[in-house]
């Protein structure tokens, strides 16, 4: 009936030159890598960021509460078991902020008691 009428949804064109984020992997590779699913799986960083952690496991513990709440024990221990997961992550990246700290200031103290002993060692030569 109405073969006249210009469709709304038309289908583009595949375009099979565009670029990937992650770098495309070509099939004609000479070293036949097999893509495994996971080659171009990418946080962005999200995992190696304490704020970001902390703040995925406050939301995980909300969302545990709230389906506790709404009655669903299931939902609630699969949220908690999440949160539990960030709170790892959450304490081994503090662990090593803490870690990375302590090197940082031992560092720094030897360098100034080298440069101390140095400023000894000068004046006493002068003299």
């Amino acid at each position: 009936m109405n073969n006249n009428r210009r469709r709304n949804f038309r289908p583009r064109q595949q375009k099979n030159n565009y670029r990937r984020r992650n770098g495309s992997i070509n099939v004609s590779n000479s070293n036949n890598f097999k893509n495994n699913g996971n080659i171009n799986f990418n946080r962005n960083g999200s995992m190696n960021n304490i704020h970001s952690v902390e703040k995925t496991m406050l939301k995980f513990q909300q969302l545990a509460k709230d389906a506790q709440s709404n009655g669903d024990p299931v939902l609630a221990q699969n949220y908690l078991q999440h949160a539990d997961h960030y709170l790892r992550r959450f304490n081994e990246l503090s662990e090593r902020k803490e870690t990375f700290q302590d090197k940082s200031k031992n560092l720094e103290k030897s360098l100034t008691d080298e440069g101390v002993d140095k400023e000894i060692t000068q004046s006493q030569s002068s003299n």
